[in-house]
């Protein structure tokens, strides 16, 4: 049987070459991971993976530490080496894959650089950026040109959490992405909406990972303080930036967490994410099943919502159900409304 297939936003690849980059420069753990957890992947495998979750198209990123390893001049290198697999990739599975290019920050100059050849000439969807780039913060001020250039291209960002300056600190020792993740997002995104970034840049079309961390929890808290600090009572509130954002629901989905994302983002924010190939195959199956029951109270047909909302964002997204349809995927069971 024909099911029309999901739209993932949040999916990872590797390459041999960078995976031993990232180990030369220190990262034998990927943040704070065994050093076998980084993935091996390959486009066969992953079509395999999708077609048996009933993904129709993933929308393929680099995932943290980045490629930026110290050195500028080898950064914007393997950012190009990066960018020109992946749309290699692209263009041999078009229906298939998508790309979300990879920039050399905090290198502004190569960013620029790589921004512009990656939309004009390899024809990324968007591109991925990292919560931080060696500590500096998506609204950091030596940034500002790149989101100038963002927003002058309502380009879609998808962020994705990263090891931060400190964190033995805070991790206690225990990997990143088991804590330390999703509050390391909540740092970024705050900063971006408290510092003006996100108000000066409104055409950023911003993904935020993971069921959007801890933010849900923090919104009306942040919004206190600021209004202790007395700033102006008809300023847009912390709420309110929030719902401007769209949110992908990789991770681990619990009916606390849907609750708490509903709060702040409306149902036309939310795009489903797998995580894999971070996220095993097995796991990433399992969590696809576990958002059919977290998600059934609040939205019956999840799957054709998120659909219909990556189709509405994404820049080359087909129109009026165009989709390639997906063979069999024992986890699909609801159709699109498009």
């Amino acid at each position: 049987m024909n099911t029309p297939g999901l739209i993932d936003v949040h999916a990872h690849f590797t390459t041999p070459h960078y995976i031993e980059a990232a180990k030369a420069a220190g990262h034998v753990r990927p943040d704070g991971m065994p050093e076998t957890y980084w993935p091996r992947w390959t486009a066969e495998e992953h079509l395999a993976f999708m077609d048996e979750a009933g993904i129709a198209k993933a929308m393929l990123s680099l995932s943290s530490p980045g490629a930026h390893f110290g050195d500028d001049l080898a950064a914007r290198r393997l950012s190009r080496e990066i960018n020109e697999f992946c749309a290699q990739t692209v263009r041999d599975h078009p229906d298939r894959f998508g790309q979300f290019a990879t920039l050399p920050l905090p290198d502004v100059e190569g960013a620029l650089t790589e921004l512009a050849y990656s939309f004009d000439e390899l024809g990324a969807d968007g591109v991925a950026l990292l919560s931080n780039h060696a500590g500096i913060r998506l609204a950091d001020e030596r940034l500002t040109p790149v989101l100038a250039e963002l927003d002058r291209r309502a380009a879609v960002v998808l962020l994705h959490p990263t090891t931060c300056p400190g964190h033995e600190a805070l991790s206690s020792g225990r990997p990143q992405p088991m804590i330390e993740f999703l509050f390391e997002t909540a740092r970024t995104v705050i900063d971006f909406i408290l510092s003006g970034a996100a108000t000066r840049f409104p055409r950023i079309r911003l993904i935020v990972p993971h069921l959007g961390g801890v933010l849900p929890l923090l919104a009306e808290r942040v919004e206190a303080f600021r209004t202790i600090s007395g700033e102006p009572a008809d300023r847009v509130t912390v709420t309110d930036m929030l719902g401007r954002f769209f949110y992908d629901l990789a991770g681990m989905p619990s009916n606390q967490q849907i609750t708490a994302l509903t709060a702040i983002a409306a149902p036309d924010r939310l795009l489903y994410g797998s995580d894999y190939a971070w996220t095993r195959r097995d796991l990433a199956l399992h969590l696809l099943t576990s958002l059919d029951s977290t998600l059934a109270a609040e939205h019956e047909n999840w799957r054709s919502l998120t659909t219909h909302n990556a189709e509405s964002l994404l820049p080359h997204a087909p129109r009026n159900g165009a989709w390639p349809e997906v063979q069999g995927g024992a986890t699909v069971k609801s159709g699109r409304t498009r």
